[in-house]
């Protein structure tokens, strides 16, 4: 039976933390280059942009608070690794490959029939992103799956795969011409359209056409979403696993790295291929997130150092360069997330910080979420289209996935602009 539960929110202080945790590198023992976990001494060289928290608006009458927790979705039995939105449904998945999917809208009505497992037993899901009637779940197992949703049935019966990338066509197509094959390791070689460890992270392009996935296996794969097909794949396009990937609008797409890089690449006029644009290098520890301004002029990227450096496009040579850094989480930063204007983050001190840009480069963080056991290791958001006009502001909602098995829901109300 899944159950939703109520849970206080408290704001949390800036003591230092311990910078060991519980959960460490272990639940990523096949690939010992992923210490996504592991807290490292903070990035002193970067200049903070962060200011004090401060509120400037009156909460509407209803609310008890600024921001508060709504409901704790109760239903999986191990790590939630992913969430995702599709319209008002909420996309959960886990380490054991489960996935499950929320009725976002009215969370709390009829509490046992809310969450529905979808799928399972394809291994630890470790993304989503849902395009159109299509899920596609990035697997520890090295594998894409695409899934036919079918959200005009809730709750609906299983998934059925619709597709597994890379699909038989694209294999069979590559078999038998040896320019297809690449060294993978010592005295072992495979064609290029496969990934040959987990894969950690999938974007969209803008217009849905195209699906982009990284891996710990060092490489960033482009593929076709109308028939699945394998267009392109970066070989070696980092030193160390690739942790996240963001594509803007304008066509480049930004990998993070555990060697502690974010690159830039882009298909210039004329190619056929990608080709690296900038790296962009501040970050003393493995990257472990990237998230996109709505304009695509500002990158975050949150990393094991505990800061989230802030980069913001230089329209020269350097693509981006640091504006700054947004501090007070006190271990490693695990996700981040966009929404409107706000960033989300969240991390392995089992927090999740809402921050918002105000005059000039300083950020505020509006919010610090407390009520997770674990750390917490994704995060989605949107806005909440159910505010009443008559409210002071509008609110958001975010969701946070942790390592405890469970997953939240929290509401900020944001001052009118």
């Amino acid at each position: 039976m899944v159950r939703f539960l109520p849970f206080p929110l408290h704001l949390q202080s800036n003591k230092p933390g311990q910078e060991s945790d519980e959960f460490q590198s272990n639940l990523y023992s096949d690939s010992s280059s992923n210490l996504s976990l592991a807290s490292q001494s903070s990035l002193q060289s970067v200049p903070s942009l962060s200011a004090p928290s401060s509120y400037n608006f009156e909460p509407p009458a209803s609310a008890s608070a600024y921001h508060q927790g709504l409901v704790t979705l109760k239903g999986h039995s191990s790590y939630v690794f992913s969430l995702t939105l599709a319209g008002k449904y909420l996309y959960s998945a886990d380490s054991n490959g489960e996935i499950r999917v929320w009725d976002r809208i009215n969370p709390s009505a009829n509490n046992s029939c809310n969450g529905y497992t979808v799928a399972e037993g394809y291994g630890a899901v470790k993304f989503m992103v849902v395009l159109g009637e299509k899920l596609f779940t990035a697997h520890q197992d090295n594998k894409i799956r695409v899934w036919k949703v079918d959200s005009s049935s809730f709750p609906a019966q299983k998934y059925k795969i619709n597709a597994t990338l890379p699909t038989m066509n694209d294999r069979c197509s590559k078999l038998f011409s040896a320019r297809n094959y690449v060294k993978v390791r010592k005295n072992k070689k495979c064609t290029w359209v496969h990934h040959i460890d987990a894969v950690s992270a999938l974007s969209l392009s803008k217009d849905g056409s195209l699906l982009y996935s990284v891996s710990w296996d060092r490489t960033l794969k482009l593929w076709r979403t109308t028939d699945f097909r394998c267009l392109e794949s970066v070989q070696n396009a980092h030193d160390d696993a690739i942790n996240a990937v963001v594509s803007s609008a304008d066509g480049h797409i930004y990998t993070g790295s555990a060697d502690k890089k974010i690159k830039v690449w882009k298909k210039k006029e004329g190619d056929q291929k990608h080709s690296l644009v900038a790296t962009l290098e501040k970050h003393k520890s493995a990257v472990n997130a990237l998230a996109l301004s709505t304009d695509g002029s500002v990158l975050y990227s949150g990393a094991c150092d505990r800061s989230i450096i802030v980069w913001e496009k230089d329209g020269g040579a350097a693509h981006m360069v640091v504006a700054g850094a947004l501090r007070g989480h006190t271990k490693a930063i695990l996700c981040l997330t966009v929404v409107a204007d706000l960033l989300c983050s969240g991390s392995a001190d089992k927090t999740v910080r809402v921050w918002r840009r105000g005059t000039g480069k300083s950020y505020s963080c509006l919010a610090v979420f407390e009520g997770h056991k674990s750390p917490i290791k994704c995060l989605t958001a949107a806005l909440d289209d159910n505010t009443s006009n008559d409210h002071s502001g509008k609110s958001c909602l975010v969701y946070s996935g942790s390592l405890d098995f469970d997953v939240k829901t929290w509401q900020i109300w944001l001052p009118s602009t």
